[in-house]
């Protein structure tokens, strides 16, 4: 399965279920963000030029989830990730054309 779809997937479970206090929410929890490091570790490498041709991608807002995600997970806001997963990691993964399969 593609990125793009785990993402779709996760987002078509919906906020209740993503946020929820059981073991399903746990899990989508942890998928959710491993998509986000999934995305990001891919910008990472992404050569300046390019990231230069695409400045809606936000790259430092990116960067810093990511870090935040991969470093700090105790304090990862949720409700943020959903917001993360559901508005802006779509355009992303088009940007980054990980909606291939």
């Amino acid at each position: 399965m593609d990125i793009s779809r785990e993402a779709d997937y996760l987002v078509s479970k919906g906020k209740d279920a993503y946020l929820a206090d059981t073991a399903e929410g746990r899990l989508l929890r942890a998928a959710g963000q491993n998509i986000v490091l999934r995305v990001a570790t891919v910008a990472e490498k992404l050569p300046a030029e390019f990231r230069d041709q695409h400045p809606e991608a936000e790259w430092d807002k990116l960067r810093a989830m990511r870090n935040l995600t991969a470093h700090h997970y105790d304090k990862v806001n949720h409700d943020f990730i959903w917001v993360a997963l559901a508005n802006r990691v779509p355009g992303l993964i088009a940007t980054l054309g990980l909606n291939r399969a």
